[in-house]
């Protein structure tokens, strides 16, 4: 079955706000068996809007849209809906309910044009979104279904799984798609897929392999469609040659940041760990912390932009500094001791080096990066040159001195 995405915000079409929700969508409603048929990103205009629902719901079984629900006059939605399905608009009693126990629990006043958002197309069947004051709604026309969402991805995301019963109940199984995922590291994607050449050429016509490159990574996607048969067995077979073609490379089942990596290694050793920083700004704290319940594994760390913060708070020597600059590898060395003393963490990671778009020189070009790892009293350093702007070597760096942290924890 078929399943097509409409996105609508000029926040969206204007850059301001990054679509993370059709993503999302995406991969939930696939893993279920559903084709993804088109995602349309619209703007605050009842003609855009009207016709890429129309158009969504010919060729489509279920359309999902987000956003346009909100309490502002550019948020038009659901005149829109009631326009498509008929019907007209009415209070519903429950969803004041939500809006009154939502804005009591946050300790705000309550305006009367929020309170219009409990005004729904009597043609729909109200979803109550427990996260958010725009109820979700749920309409049908010739057997085909469409869930208006809201667009804040936090109310999108944390409703996603009651929806998706709900849609599982209407339609059934979509269809029977088996996916598996493998983190992948220290090989580039043109020389991986060279290496993984044989394998694809000897997969069935309906399975896929996707290679999907991250910071310091590559994650391989192996789908198949088994629809109306069982192929479990034959599935783990190919999954098993995969595996096996991806040799050394292979650092885990699944889909795993670098971050995530490290701390699933660190666990199992037992170990914690610490960061010292300067060209990556704290960023590598930053992707680590951000995996819950990282406390059990996360000492701290300290951004030492400035030399005289390397040497008063990491100990690296001044005449260190002086004679090989803040951009080398005695110093990141220095650092990443430093940061186990410092924070009394058994590992560490450490980082040295010139992001831009400006500071470069003929010897150490912008995206010369040092960095360190450490792990108990041993360590290592590497010296790398990314490309790409100030994000994108802040990003890769931060990737490949946990990577490198990685590969030392074994």
């Amino acid at each position: 079955m078929k399943l097509s995405l409409v996105i609508i915000g000029d926040e969206i079409l204007l850059g301001r706000v990054t679509d993370t929700n059709s993503g999302l969508l995406a991969r939930t409603f696939a893993a279920k068996g559903w084709q993804i048929n088109r995602i349309r990103t619209v703007a605050d205009k009842r003609d855009d809007i009207r016709a890429a629902i129309e158009d969504s719901m010919d060729e489509s079984d279920l359309v999902l849209t987000t956003g346009g629900l909100g309490p502002t006059r550019d948020d038009i939605t659901k005149a829109v809906m009631t326009e498509i399905f008929g019907g007209t608009t009415v209070r519903d009693d429950a969803v004041t309910r939500n809006i009154e126990e939502i804005f009591a629990d946050r300790r705000l006043k309550l305006n009367p044009l929020t309170l219009d958002q409990a005004l729904v197309p009597s043609s729909c069947r109200v979803i109550q979104n427990r996260l958010g004051t725009a109820p979700i709604m749920w309409f049908e026309k010739d057997g085909k279904v469409l869930v208006a969402m809201p667009g804040v991805p936090y109310e999108t995301r944390g409703m996603l799984t009651e929806v998706a019963a709900e849609i599982d109940r209407h339609f059934g199984c979509a269809g029977t798609i088996l996916h598996r995922e493998f983190t992948v590291t220290g090989i580039s994607e043109s020389a991986l897929a060279q290496r993984l050449a044989a394998f694809e050429d000897s997969l069935p016509s309906f399975y896929k392999l996707a290679y999907l490159p991250n910071p310091g990574e590559i994650v391989l996607r192996l789908d198949a469609d088994y629809t109306g048969r069982d192929g479990a067995a034959d599935f783990d077979r190919h999954a098993a040659a995969l595996k096996a073609a991806a040799g050394e490379y292979l650092v885990a089942e699944g889909k795993l940041t670098p971050a995530e990596l490290v701390i699933h290694k660190l666990r199992a050793n037992s170990l914690t760990i610490a960061t010292a920083e300067s060209c990556t700004g704290g960023n590598i704290a930053h992707l680590i912390t951000a995996v819950a319940g990282c406390s059990d594994v996360m000492r701290g760390g300290i951004v030492a932009y400035s030399n005289d913060v390397k040497t008063a708070a990491l100990g690296v020597p001044s005449d260190i500094i002086a004679a090989h600059g803040a951009v080398s590898e005695p110093v990141v060395a220095q650092m990443v001791a430093g940061a186990c003393t410092l924070c009394g963490a058994d590992c560490a990671v450490a980082t040295s080096g010139i992001a831009g778009p400006g500071g470069g020189s003929a010897d150490k070009p912008v995206g010369t990066v040092w960095m360190a790892a450490r792990v108990g009293g041993r360590s290592e350093t590497r010296l790398c040159h990314f490309g790409g702007d100030r994000e994108a070597v802040i990003d890769r760096a931060s990737a490949a001195a946990l990577m490198l942290l990685a590969e030392m924890l074994g």
